[in-house]
């Protein structure tokens, strides 16, 4: 485990829920909306988490069917266990290694965790190698480097501000290639053809700092497994530094942007 994943904590589904799903969500619906895809089709998703995306194409894209798949046995109970559609299947499994055979879906879509996979060029190799002929391959990431989700930036600037060790754990560091220019080189070097690269925004809002600050406590994600391991004091100081940064008083609302990719294979 490296230095910076050992922070990545990919468990305790509800609390992951609270911390990012809601946020999730809000995107899953923009990207759905900005894709277009074909109705009736068969789709492979690749790291669904606790199925924010998943319940987004049940909902609103009248699917034939869905594999969902994610590494993390703990998200796949979660989102298994909110889902009540006999279209969807849960599948543990990696997503450099996808279980299906060639030319099995419609539609392969990936949100918001391709940079987490550490083999991308193997993943975006998956994800074409399962897609059949004139497959729509799809995925989104937030715009770490650019600041474009909002809170986690404040709480790594915050975190280095007090630890100047944080700085390498901060998402904008370590995914410098989620921005357009680098997606589209990711997607050159993996051979997709005239990718379609598009912005898109959400806004994540809390009515205090106590409701911004509660889901960096509870352990689910990078930024939440950076402060689980924390000393009570320095948590504190964290906590502090933090409030210094967005406002400790009132409602706080910031910017969520992900940079979203699309594809359609010859």
């Amino acid at each position: 485990m490296t230095q910076t994943a050992q922070f990545d904590a990919w468990s305790a589904g509800q609390n992951y829920e609270h911390f990012m799903g809601r946020w999730s969500r809000q995107m899953a619906a923009k990207f759905v909306a900005w894709l277009v895809p074909p109705r009736r089709a068969s789709w492979l998703e690749v790291g669904c988490g606790t199925g924010a995306l998943t319940a987004t194409v049940l909902a609103g894209c009248n699917p034939k069917s869905i594999l969902a798949t994610d590494p993390s046995k703990d998200f796949i109970a979660y989102a298994h266990a909110q889902a009540n559609d006999k279209r969807v299947r849960f599948e543990v499994a990696d997503g450099q290694q996808l279980p299906a055979s060639n030319a099995d879906f419609d539609v392969v879509a990936s949100a918001l965790v391709l940079n987490f996979i550490p083999d991308k060029a193997r993943a975006l190799s998956e994800m074409k190698r399962v897609l059949r002929p004139k497959g729509l391959l799809s995925f989104y990431v937030w715009d770490y480097p650019g600041g474009g989700m909002g809170f986690i930036d404040a709480f790594w600037k915050a975190a280095a501000a007090i630890d100047p060790g944080a700085r390498a754990l901060d998402e904008g560091t370590r995914f410098p290639f989620c921005t357009r220019p680098g997606l589209a080189q990711l997607c050159a070097d993996a051979g997709l053809p005239a990718p379609v690269i598009d912005a898109l925004e959400i806004e994540t809002a809390f009515p205090d700092f106590e409701s911004f600050w509660r889901p960096f406590t509870l352990g689910a994600g990078p930024a939440p497994g950076y402060c689980a391991k924390l000393p009570e004091e320095e948590r504190n100081r964290l906590k502090a530094k933090l409030a210094e940064i967005v406002g400790g008083d009132g409602p706080i609302n910031l910017v969520g942007r992900a940079w979203a990719v699309k594809t359609t294979l010859p």
